[in-house]
């Protein structure tokens, strides 16, 4: 079954994780896959062309199918494998409106941290305007308090006890925040829920590779 599957990916990147997280909720180990570096530009060889126009990563080939988009991708992995691992949709209404809506916040959230992220990335520091770092901060600050109010609500996930679609979306990018410095005393609430999943087998068979390294930034320290 997975040997019908394709996914090129890149170590830490959020999308990419999402899908390796959902292969591993729902069993579907055993696929074919490659890892390709961002730094080499190796996202845009004719090898990811040929599955994503636009040279982006993860490129997902599932049997005929091809699904670029890691939302969809995960949405499809798991109507295609209902009754297969985890399932990651709560039957409740209530849940799953909880669920759909955490899942699609985690859109704005990523994209603030990226802003962040690609600024001390691409700018020179030489180059850099204090007042728009400040923005940038100000702006991913607001995003995070939001969503440690949120998780001082919740029994444990972010739709109630159980590892759902919103989880697979948020971790990937509360990891990636959480390596880039971000402090555990100002977010208790996003620490122990960052934390409380670590040891989950699905979390722990994708943990980015690389991750053993020392990060590259820490520009979530005054976050």
């Amino acid at each position: 079954m997975a040997k019908d599957m394709t996914l090129l990916w890149g170590s830490g990147s959020p999308p990419c994780w999402r899908v390796q997280l959902m292969l591993e909720e729902k069993q579907l180990q055993g696929y074919n896959q490659k890892r390709l570096c961002f730094y080499k530009m190796e996202h845009k060889s004719q090898e990811v062309l040929d599955m994503n126009p636009r040279g982006q990563l993860p490129a997902f080939k599932c049997g005929n199918y091809i699904l670029n988009e890691s939302y969809a991708a995960c949405f499809f992995l798991e109507n295609q494998y209902k009754s297969q691992g985890n399932k990651l949709i709560p039957d409740s209404p209530e849940a799953q409106a909880l669920m759909y809506q955490r899942m699609f916040e985690v859109l704005t959230l990523g994209q603030k941290m990226l802003d962040l992220v690609t600024y001390n990335f691409k700018v020179p520091e030489g180059e850099r305007h204090d007042s728009a770092v400040q923005r940038i901060k100000e702006a991913l600050t607001t995003e995070l308090k939001l969503w440690e109010g949120y998780l001082n609500k919740t029994d444990c996930c972010l739709a109630g006890k159980e590892f759902t679609l919103a989880d697979v979306a948020f971790y990937p990018v509360i990891a990636v925040i959480f390596r880039f410095g971000l402090s555990s005393e100002r977010y208790p609430a996003l620490a122990k829920y960052y934390n409380s999943l670590k040891d989950r087998p699905s979390i722990k068979a994708s943990w980015p590779p690389h991750w053993h390294e020392p990060p590259e930034l820490d520009v979530m320290k005054t976050i």
